[in-house]
């Protein structure tokens, strides 16, 4: 996919109108300045980021109501990615997208990114005892039975998980221990055939 498809899919099919694509354009270029010197994403995805990293982030907005109140929280947010991309997308000030990230050097980069976009930006997740989000999303952070012991253990009010995993989706899903507080489905992505978009319901929200 090629940067000119994206840029319409986005529009066309996902609501990001031209000023949000520009913000967009304007993250990309902090990110691939910052990435000369740290490895943020890995330099064979830099000629890819608009398909590899923005539109497979993007790709789940659709299962988020942005026009409710609520909290959203991007685990192991790295470069900003999803989280950066959907506070992007949020036009509504009363939800909130907070960024969940251990490392100090990450989160230095994601402090000059709140020049672009409005988020909070928070140190490692493990570092907090309870956490209040409606949402909880996820990319290249941990293993799934982690996710869900963080999301059981920490997140106590009724949320929606949303993990983009790679080829072992359904295998690490059908691992986990059955608990009839979640319920799951999945979702193929559009940017690679062999992943999947995991969404879980905690507690029937």
């Amino acid at each position: 996919m090629d940067i000119f498809f994206v840029r319409k899919y986005l529009q066309e099919n996902l609501g990001f109108s031209q000023e949000k694509i520009h913000k967009i354009h304007k993250y990309i270029d902090l990110l691939l300045i910052f990435n000369k010197k740290y490895n943020l994403i890995s330099k064979s995805t830099e000629k890819e980021v608009w398909s590899r990293h923005i539109l497979d982030s993007a790709q789940i907005i659709k299962y988020i109501d942005f026009k409710k109140d609520h909290i959203l929280s991007d685990f192991g947010s790295g470069a900003g990615l999803p989280g950066v991309i959907l506070s992007i997308a949020n036009s509504n000030p009363n939800f909130h997208v907070k960024l969940y990230e251990k490392s100090p050097i990450k989160r230095a980069f994601l402090s000059d990114i709140q020049k672009i976009t409005k988020f909070d930006i928070e140190k490692n997740v493990y570092d907090y005892e309870l956490i209040r989000s409606d949402y909880i999303v996820c990319r290249a952070f941990k293993k799934l039975d982690l996710i869900f012991d963080i999301s059981r253990e920490k997140v106590k009010n009724p949320h929606k998980l949303i993990i983009l995993k790679g080829k072992n989706a359904l295998n690490d899903l059908k691992k986990l221990p059955k608990d009839k507080n979640y319920r799951y489905k999945t979702v193929d992505s559009i940017t690679d055939e062999d992943s999947k978009i995991i969404i879980a319901t905690k507690n029937g929200k």
